[in-house]
């Protein structure tokens, strides 16, 4: 407990005390008055404060005015009429008590979320004159060496230039198993090094490197609410001063009635029951369970290496009923290799030189794999006139000869024909002064979890799952029959990608799109939800995407939508079962069935059974 916590339930036990003893005084009238009043006002002050300033403030209609109301009417009614000036004292007591149990609780699941997200780096080891200097992570540059020893958060992201170790990755990624680093990797910010001292090289200030986007991504997360969220904030905006009116009329009208009829009427009576109903009105447990589910969602989530921008986002994700998947990176390996040459006019080592010289300033995947399947040091100065098409290929000028890299489109678009070829793979083919010189076949492999992803999806109740690939349609249908994918479109640019989703949005279906984040950022854009895998370091990803799986598993994305389903289904369920027990017990005080006591005991609890099953969203199952 913090200290506020501490004081509060302090005057929680001195008022209760004091309470008690006060019941076997024996005094009335007013000296009962005025020793009731001292544990009304130890328990109650700060409530009856935020009434009066939220009255000055013109922001009358909150569950402060209406405990303030209730119980000052109870303790006049108790001072003209009953003489009972305990119901009033319990009533604020039991209030408070409900408060701070709240507030343990949402205090504790704020404390699991932030632990679990516990990543920020505290400082960074720059070594100078064989020491080693502790300093802030955001005075080291772009550049600088750091040392991280074992047992310490990488600070910055980085390449490692010296060293090898392993490192415990599951805050950002949710993966158990540790990674194996050595000289050349890259190495993200967050993950702890757990054995082994690294020297690694930044490559971005802490600003913008991983566990900063991470932390900025969690924190602000609130700011954008869902639709349950925005009702509550909405509806009780509305709901409070309509209760309030209620009370009053449920006070006056019925005394009125029956004066007009000539009966007694009964004003402490009705007004008695007014007060019932103000308690009952309370609507803390929407205001306070709603929101806290979202956030320990969002919190759940990112302990699993999952990163959702806003609870907004969470919300659309348990509707989606189509997603469409990206083959590249996000349902395989991403892992090229260069299989065989086909219809050589060149010697094969020399096609695939001119090929590794043409495609060695591109940063795709496919381009790295002819590069290291050359397998010998690049002179750039050899290449010139680099032009790079979207989901085509490259052409540039290598040793003065002309050379076109690509797949079929871009043959297409500089008017080479090209032998047709089925072989299992993706196929480049390379021109060479307008002509065909022949083509590489390049295989790529389903990631190991693929297929039982795209079954946990289907099972999940996603009705049209697609892939789409700017590969041929060899390699594609290969790709789907494995991993069990009945729609796919192939040979596809960026642009072609987004018409298919648009073509699934307009036929009145909630999209999710799954990239890789590499060249995804259009259609991950205009998706009701885009989902960037595997993008830890990806600045495009990052921005462009709603949610962000850290690592590249596709079985994220199942987790995910169970995360979506079971935080909505909890929110409807508070939703539910908060308004049924009010509206219940609004009509029991009403009739004068229930009375404060009831009343009070009705509101505490139902707040407290929804703020734990709010904190049920913090645990994935």
């Amino acid at each position: 407990m913090n200290k506020k916590q501490k004081k509060v339930l302090f005057r929680i036990i001195l008022s209760a005390v004091l309470t008690a003893v006060i019941c076997f005084i024996p005094v009335r009238g007013i000296y009962s008055f005025a020793l009731f009043m001292i544990p009304y006002l130890i328990i109650g002050h700060d409530i009856l404060r935020k009434a009066g300033k939220g009255i000055l403030r013109r922001q009358i209609f909150d569950e402060n005015f209406l405990m303030a109301i209730a119980t000052i009417g109870a303790l006049v009614i108790a001072l003209t009429e009953t003489g009972d000036y305990l119901e009033a004292v319990a009533v604020m007591l039991f209030y408070q008590v409900g408060e701070f149990f709240q507030s343990i609780a949402v205090g504790k699941s704020r404390r699991n979320i932030y632990a679990l997200m516990d990543i920020r780096p505290d400082y960074a080891n720059i070594e100078k004159d064989g020491t080693l200097i502790q300093v802030s992570p955001d005075e080291v540059a772009v550049g600088d060496i750091i040392v991280v020893q074992p047992g310490e958060k990488v600070p910055l992201d980085g390449v490692s230039v010296e060293g090898h170790a392993s490192l415990n990755t599951a805050p950002l990624t949710g993966e158990s198993l540790p990674r194996e680093v050595q000289e050349g990797d890259s190495i993200i910010s967050g993950a702890i090094d757990l054995n082994g001292v690294l020297k690694i090289k930044t490559t971005k200030c802490f600003e913008e490197s991983t566990v900063s986007k991470i932390l900025d991504l969690v924190e602000n997360a609130s700011s954008r609410k869902s639709r349950p969220e925005a009702f509550i904030t909405k509806f009780a905006a509305v709901y409070t001063p309509v209760v309030c009116l209620a009370a009053l009329a449920l006070a006056v009208l019925p005394p009125l009635v029956c004066l007009m009829m000539g009966t007694d009427a009964l004003w402490n009576v009705w007004c008695y029951r007014a007060l019932s109903f103000l308690v009952i009105s309370c609507p803390c447990a929407l205001v306070i369970s709603i929101p806290l589910s979202f956030f320990a969602g969002i919190g759940g989530a990112s302990h699993a290496g999952i990163l959702i921008k806003g609870s907004n986002f969470l919300e659309a994700l348990s509707k989606v009923d189509a997603v469409v998947l990206d083959k590249t990176g996000t349902l395989t390996k991403g892992v090229f290799e260069v299989t065989d040459i086909h219809h050589n006019t060149l010697h094969p080592d020399k096609l695939l030189e001119l090929a590794a010289l043409t495609e060695s300033a591109s940063s795709h995947p496919i381009a790295k794999s002819i590069v290291a399947a050359y397998g010998k040091d690049i002179n750039r100065s050899r290449v010139t006139d680099i032009t790079e098409y979207s989901g085509g290929g490259i052409t540039a000028t290598v040793d003065g000869k002309s050379v076109a890299v690509g797949n079929d489109k871009l043959m297409a678009q500089t008017d080479i024909s090209i032998p047709a070829c089925n072989c299992a793979g993706t196929i480049i083919h390379i021109a060479i002064d307008g002509k065909y010189a022949g083509h590489l076949v390049i295989s790529d492999r389903p990631k190991d979890t693929a297929a039982a992803s795209i079954a946990g999806l289907k099972k999940s109740g996603v009705n049209h799952i697609v892939m789409l690939t700017g590969d041929n349609h060899v390699a594609a249908a290969n790709v789907a029959t494995a991993v069990g994918i009945d729609s796919y479109h192939a040979s596809l640019l960026p642009a072609d990608k987004v018409e298919k989703v648009e073509q699934l949005i307009t036929a009145g279906h909630r999209v999710a799109f799954v990239g890789d984040g590499i060249n995804d950022a259009p259609v991950l854009s205009r998706a009701d939800i885009g989902i960037a895998m595997g993008a830890m370091g990806s600045d495009a990803a990052i921005e462009a995407a709603d949610v962000v799986l850290m690592d590249d598993d596709p079985e994220k994305l199942v987790t995910a939508l169970r995360i979506s389903k079971k935080c909505l289904r909890i929110v409807y369920q508070n939703i539910v079962f908060a308004l049924g027990i009010k509206i219940l017990c609004l009509i029991l005080g009403a009739v004068g069935i229930t009375g404060m006591w009831a009343a009070i005991f009705a509101d505490v609890g139902v707040m407290v059974v929804a703020v734990l099953n709010a904190l049920r969203t913090l645990w994935i199952n």
